[in-house]
């Protein structure tokens, strides 16, 4: 638990300046997360470089949360953990992958785009704005 949460707070403690508090993904309880959600570790030779969390729904897949920690990102891990979920959704069934972020999170919502995510939604979050966001995906066949 200790290490998931180091990971999160490491990855979005950026965020921090830019929305004047820390992102909702700090506040978490990881505790009660990892029991309900599946959590994907990414590990660069034995250490710990980014994680994703995802959550079976219905018809989708939920990506909860995908963080890389600052000394690894802008190396492509976010993108891998990304695709490692949307297999998980195939696997399952599903043909969508669905998560939401911070509209002040510009090279987030860059790098989802990027991947074919498109925005479905935007509401206001406390001073600030939520963008969700959906992927359409093939199922392999």
């Amino acid at each position: 638990m200790a290490l998931v949460r180091d990971v999160v707070r490491a990855a979005y403690s950026k965020w921090i300046p830019v929305i004047g508090r820390e992102p909702s993904p700090m506040k978490a309880d990881y505790d009660e997360a990892l029991q309900k959600h599946q959590f994907t570790l990414l590990y660069l030779d034995t250490q710990i470089a980014g994680l994703i969390e995802t959550v079976q729904e219905n018809d989708h897949l939920w990506i909860e949360n995908v963080c890389v920690l600052p000394a690894q990102q802008g190396k492509g891990l976010g993108k891998v953990l990304l695709h490692h979920a949307e297999e998980m959704a195939r696997q399952a069934g599903h043909n969508e992958t669905r998560l939401l972020t911070n509209a002040a999170f510009e090279a987030n919502i860059a790098l989802y785009e990027r991947l074919g995510y498109v925005i479905t939604e935007r509401e206001p979050y406390m001073e600030g704005t939520t963008v969700y966001m959906r992927k359409r995906l093939a199922l392999h066949l």
